[in-house]
């Protein structure tokens, strides 16, 4: 058998008996020198634990927020009328993590095969009806305690650069998520045309760490963000000291939230709407200014609200103008422009997509696209597992960013999130729960830390590397529907070819 070259962590060959799928090798040891497979069961999975670091680095950022005794506690906080029986919640959890890191979010495949094991006692129907009634509030309270553990072993390196004024303040983005891509499996939908929601979600980010530190939900998609604002942000002042720097899109710009948003001394910075009124104040003149890029930016100082509104509001407002592009208007608390140059509050309001990003990545690469329950509350629930997986490799993310001495946005999630889960197939193939239980044994955060920077040295691989695109995606042309409905590849590229040549003449002439 022939591995494909990869940078090497060891050199050792391993004789195979027959009967060893060559699959549950693992493709970072290069098979140079002869060795005898080791003899005890024991000593093979102390072998295979070392060949997949990946797999023991997520396993043990895993222990930490899945661990029985932390998931009964998290149960008996937030649980509401929910209660246990045939399965406990940890069991529960456990099998979902299974199917949506080693089954491409497959709950029959997890729950079958844990029925077989019999790891699950119940029956199928027990597990999906469980998954369609679990609590709202044992959904939050999951990604809430969670991520407090997390933040615990993240390291200090891989913390996201900030602008120099707004550095010793703590980010915090939030956004509005529907959860779409529902199934109509359920009777009362099973003849609905057009787009299906499932839950609703508010999700605060720590821009600092990118860690989802929180979020509020609701069973209706339809609902608006606003009113589940007031949740996310007592879930975060709960969690997260100092002062708070609120980051949120035009969404949330009206007279209530900046009220909010303003409490225990935080700030805040949001994009403009322009259904709020602003009213310039005539004593203090606009100011221009360049941002980094040479585009010209104006600061303005003024209210939003009319004189007799009492949630009336002194603001500073930073319009951007970008040719070519609609211009970016901000506001924010921060007044005084020589303590906070208008520079940083806009580059303060560009850290706002890490949130966009950590959608996209629940989404498109820990399943949420593939929904296990149809409920809204079993779509939240899922969503806010995939929001504690996106945390765990941001976490794994940092140590190798801090090993490699890169930045953490330089490496790509998806690129680790595949490898990641090639790991665990074959760590789960080869290991049973036992054996990963005694290998992963429980550890102090201190000690945690350790571990993982042991295992992040000199695992680095370009393939991680993210590639960098165009900076401005091109536009979208219009559609053209072919006559009678279907064309071929053939005739399209003929007709290309032919409108490429006519323009290249019409120029030349």
């Amino acid at each position: 058998m022939v591995l494909p070259p990869t940078k090497p962590r060891r050199d050792v060959r391993l004789e195979l008996p027959a009967n060893v799928p060559a699959l549950l090798l693992p493709v970072q040891v290069p098979l140079e020198v002869a060795a005898p497979l080791p003899d005890s069961p024991a000593s093979l999975a102390r072998e295979v634990c070392s060949r997949l670091p990946l797999a023991e680095s997520v396993l043990r950022l895993l222990a930490l927020v899945t661990d029985d005794a932390f998931l009964a506690n998290v149960f008996e906080r937030y649980r509401g009328k929910s209660y246990e029986n045939l399965i406990s919640f940890p069991t529960f959890v456990h099998l979902l993590a299974d199917a949506l890191l080693e089954h491409d979010g497959s709950g029959r495949q997890s729950f079958s095969r844990a029925r077989e094991d019999g790891s699950l006692k119940a029956s199928l129907a027990a597990m999906y009806g469980k998954l369609a009634r679990v609590p709202l509030s044992l959904s939050m309270g999951l990604l809430l305690e969670s991520s407090a553990r997390l933040q615990d072993v993240f390291p200090r390196a891989a913390h996201t650069p900030l602008p120099a004024s707004l550095a010793s303040m703590n980010l915090i983005a939030f956004d509005g998520k529907k959860i779409k891509h529902v199934a109509r499996r359920l009777k009362a939908t099973r003849r609905q045309l057009g787009q299906l929601y499932g839950g609703k979600l508010d999700v605060a980010l720590w821009v600092n760490t990118r860690l989802a530190l929180a979020m509020s939900a609701d069973p209706d998609g339809e609902v608006s963000d606003t009113p589940l604002l007031p949740e996310v942000v007592r879930q975060v002042r709960s969690r997260i000291g100092g002062i708070r720097l609120w980051i949120g899109d035009r969404l949330f710009c009206d007279l209530d939230q900046p009220g909010l948003l303003c409490q225990e001394g935080d700030h805040f910075v949001l994009r403009y709407n322009k259904r709020v009124s602003f009213h310039a104040d005539p004593q203090r003149p606009a100011q221009p200014g360049t941002d980094s890029q040479g585009r010209k930016y104006v600061q303005e100082w003024g209210w939003i609200g009319t004189a007799k509104d009492s949630r009336r509001r002194y603001v500073r407002r930073i319009t951007l103008y970008r040719p070519g592009e609609e211009d970016r208007s901000v506001i924010t608390d921060l007044l005084d422009d020589e303590a906070y140059p208008g520079t940083d509050i806009l580059d303060a309001y560009l850290l706002r997509w890490e949130i966009e990003n950590c959608f996209q990545q629940i989404t498109d690469v820990f399943e949420l696209r593939r929904l296990i329950g149809n409920t809204p509350e079993a779509t939240v629930f899922q969503a806010a597992f995939c929001l504690v997986l996106y945390n765990v490799v941001m976490v794994c993310r940092g140590y190798l960013a801090e090993a490699e001495k890169m930045a953490a946005e330089d490496i790509s999630t998806e690129q680790l999130f595949y490898d990641v889960q090639r790991q665990l197939i074959a760590w789960h193939e080869v290991l049973d729960v036992p054996e990963t239980v005694s290998l992963v044994q429980s550890m102090s955060p201190e000690q945690t830390r350790q571990r993982l920077r042991e295992l992040a040295s000199g695992l680095w691989t370009e393939r991680w590397r993210k590639t960098s695109g165009a900076q401005k995606p091109p536009p979208k042309l219009p559609k053209e529907y072919p006559s009678g409905g279907h064309t071929s590849v053939f005739r399209l590229l003929q007709k290309a070819k032919i409108a490429q040549q006519s323009k290249r003449l019409s120029n030349s002439s």
